[in-house]
Order: C-alpha cells, then structure tokens, then sequence
C-alpha cells in the first residue's frame, strides 16, 4: 500500500475480507466496484484474488504472500493456485512483490 501512495495513486484499505466468510468480502462489493483497480494480497490457498476478480469487472492485481497458516510452501502455493486460476482481468505478481503491483497499477492508471 505504501508503494502505491508513494507513486500518487489514490489508495484505500479494506482488511480482514478473505474467502473464509465470504459474506465480509459481498459486504463490501460496492467499493470493489467504484475502485479503478484492485490489489488483493493472499496468502494459503490465493483464492481472494480470484474470487475478486470474478465479483467485479476492475482489473486484480494478485500478490501471493509467503506468510499464512498451514503448509503453504513460503508462497507457493498460493502462487501456483493464481497462475492457474483462470479468473478473468487478474493479474499476477511474484510473492511478496507488493512494489511490483504498484508499479504494475500506476502503469495500467495512466
């Protein structure tokens, strides 16, 4: 988040939505859909992004954590899962590569 303001884009918060209660992530639908574009961190299984992406028409940015519970391979996992989720209009960055995405983002808001 902090790359993304550094490089003058508009930025806004919206923690603690996973897919686990899928209810928090439709509670806030509306501001996925007034976003120009969305970066959604995940780490485990990476199905947030995916099921973001498939719940709004914004482009996803996707960043595979490294951290989570369980065995998720310091990333990997959750890696594999975005890169072979097919969801449209999401893209993939590496894991933890949170300055790629808004790289990538300020790129794409041009």
């Amino acid at each position: 988040m902090a790359g993304a303001a550094a490089f003058g884009l508009d930025v806004a918060l919206i923690a603690d939505v996973g897919v686990a209660g899928l209810h928090r992530l439709l509670a806030v639908r509306e501001r996925l859909d007034e976003a120009r574009l969305l970066i959604v961190a995940a780490g485990m299984d990476g199905a947030l992004p995916s099921v973001t992406a498939r719940l709004t028409s914004r482009p996803v940015i996707a960043v595979p954590t490294s951290v989570g519970y369980g065995s998720s391979s310091g990333g990997l996992a959750a890696l594999a899962a975005l890169l072979n989720s097919g969801a449209p209009g999401l893209a993939v960055t590496g894991i933890d590569d949170g300055l790629g995405a808004a790289v990538l983002a300020r790129r794409m808001l041009r």
